[in-house]
């Protein structure tokens, strides 16, 4: 079935797509990947994973992080046959920023991708870092310029070409022609650890365990006890998931096929009429956290056999350029690596806390790492201060004068307020903070007049203050 109000295109257009990649010098697993999603694509398919389809997990049915101790001496000796395999794609537009999210400064002047190379480091585990075409040559030049025993290795991402919602042609923007690609997700990093030469170079070096994560996450520690754990029970796979809370909802959650096996749900494959039951985290408990244990040898011969890696399509409705509404409205083929899970029969999950989950996505984030709320440690990162009053903390920044680093900074140019005795901290209006500052308990400010406010240094801030 073709979509309504459109018959179904000819096959000339897959034939354009093919040129359009060919000519992009893009490898031809990539080119078939593609047509495999577009074929998909033209028939209606989109992606969507019903309830019917899936069964909730249970907590009994998955192993605590906590519980493995008895495996870190595992894990220690495992270490020189690991990497840790950090996805640094990302630009950090929505924050503002004009290159690699990796080079923003997160914590006692050191940045993201600092601190990823010194806990790989002190693990004395090789590091690798998946690059996209638009931040690979800036983070190429941040390492060589900075005194490394041992440089990562790197390797690229694919792209994908997006799709005209109109009459599913590539769409084509002359204003700008690197906006007619997307990111083809993260789910890309099996096939370009396969066209890189990255798997057989890391294969042949001796590495079997490989431990994927964000960049922005900096809980995403190569802890000994899980890599022990993986190893010894020799799973093809495990996902580290987290009990899910209502800032969760809309995350993709841990579901077990009614054939048996384990697959991950994102929002977009979620039917809109069954978004009640999605975002019920009282029924589908567990959210992936994209910290990935991948068995490099599984990984190997499951490419083997299939010749490819195939994961369930998330098909995202966009515009053609993000900052205009009014260009044309277009289809991205986009997968999430975690959907792997689906394609290994004895692939595990794992239950971690929320110290291995706590990504830079936006301002609010970024205050609570810069906060005392997180303490930075060489091995494990950031790790939650144990002084902490709260376990959590929700933070609201005014948008128009926080959302953007710049502004951000500007703010706050003397340090963040302390934050290990606030439960919540919301600010409304344009306020500037001196340093010094401490916040207990839930703290909302507000500034209702013209011109910037002022929190004068070492205030104490508690309860609502109008300024």
């Amino acid at each position: 079935m073709a979509r309504s109000g459109q018959s179904n295109p000819q096959k000339g257009h897959l034939s354009a797509f093919t040129k359009k990649m060919e000519e992009a010098e893009l490898p031809p697993v990539v080119i078939d990947t593609f047509a495999h999603y577009y074929e998909k694509v033209i028939t209606g398919e989109t992606g969507m994973i019903r309830n019917s389809d899936i069964q909730a997990i249970s907590p009994d049915e998955i192993e605590e992080a906590e519980n493995l101790s008895p495996y870190t001496d595992a894990g220690k000796k495992a270490f020189e046959n690991a990497v840790m395999i950090v996805l640094n794609g990302g630009l950090g537009t929505s924050m503002g920023l004009t290159g690699p999210k990796s080079l923003l400064e997160v914590k006692e002047g050191k940045r993201f991708i600092d601190i990823i190379v010194e806990m790989a480091r002190q693990r004395r585990v090789t590091l690798a870092l998946m690059n996209s075409f638009s931040t690979h040559q800036e983070t190429e030049d941040v390492l060589s310029r900075m005194d490394l025993p041992q440089k990562p290795i790197t390797f690229l991402q694919h792209k994908f070409p997006k799709i005209l919602q109109s009459d599913l042609s590539p769409a084509e923007w002359s204003d700008d022609p690197d906006l007619e690609w997307n990111p083809p997700g993260h789910g890309d990093i099996y096939t370009a650890l396969l066209t890189s030469g990255m798997l057989d170079r890391l294969l042949d070096s001796g590495i079997e365990y490989a431990f994927i994560c964000n960049s922005d996450n900096l809980g995403a520690s190569m802890e000994p006890s899980i890599l022990g754990y993986f190893a010894e029970k020799n799973y093809p796979f495990m996902m580290e998931v987290a009990r899910r809370t209502p800032s969760d909802m809309k995350g993709g959650h841990l579901a077990r096929h009614k054939e048996g096996y384990l697959l991950l749900r994102e929002a977009a494959q979620c039917p809109e009429d069954e978004m009640d039951a999605f975002t019920d985290i009282e029924r589908y408990r567990f959210f992936n956290t994209n910290n990935l244990w991948v068995n490099l040898k599984f990984l190997k011969d499951l490419i083997a056999r299939e010749k490819t890696i195939r994961l369930p399509m998330i098909l995202n409705p966009k515009t053609l350029d993000p900052r205009d509404e009014k260009s044309p409205p277009v289809y991205q083929v986009e997968t999430a690596m975690g959907a792997a899970i689906s394609l290994f029969p004895e692939a595990a999950a794992l239950a971690v806390s929320r110290s291995r989950f706590f990504p830079v996505k936006k301002s609010g984030d970024l205050l609570a790492v810069r906060s005392d709320r997180f303490l930075l440690d060489e091995k494990d990162g950031l790790i939650l201060n144990p002084e902490n009053r709260y376990d959590d903390i929700k933070i609201s920044l005014d948008s128009e004068y926080y959302k953007k680093i710049d502004g951000f900074d500007a703010r706050f140019p003397e340090g963040v307020p302390s934050l290990k005795a606030c439960s919540a901290f919301s600010v409304s209006g344009d306020v500037r903070f001196e340093k010094g500052i401490v916040a207990k308990e839930a703290v909302k400010i507000e500034n209702s007049g013209d011109g910037q406010a002022v929190v004068m240094a070492r205030t104490l801030l508690e309860g609502d203050l109008t300024l």
